[in-house]
């Protein structure tokens, strides 16, 4: 896993907001996961960076 830099509390607020997000959305939760994932990519702008994170995300589940 790649070592990411950010505070707790920032972690716990970011947590708490993107559940909110998934449960607001119901029955089409892979769907605003994808597009979440597609906006921060575009954001991110480095795929070696997005793909570290999809297989990050994948361990352990």
């Amino acid at each position: 896993m790649t070592n990411r830099n950010i505070a707790v509390t920032d972690l716990e607020l970011v947590y708490d907001s993107l559940a909110e997000g998934i449960d607001q959305a119901g029955d089409k939760q892979t769907l605003y996961l994808t597009k979440l994932a597609l906006i921060l990519s575009a954001e991110i702008q480095n795929r070696g960076i997005v793909l570290q994170a999809i297989e990050d995300a994948g361990l352990d589940l």
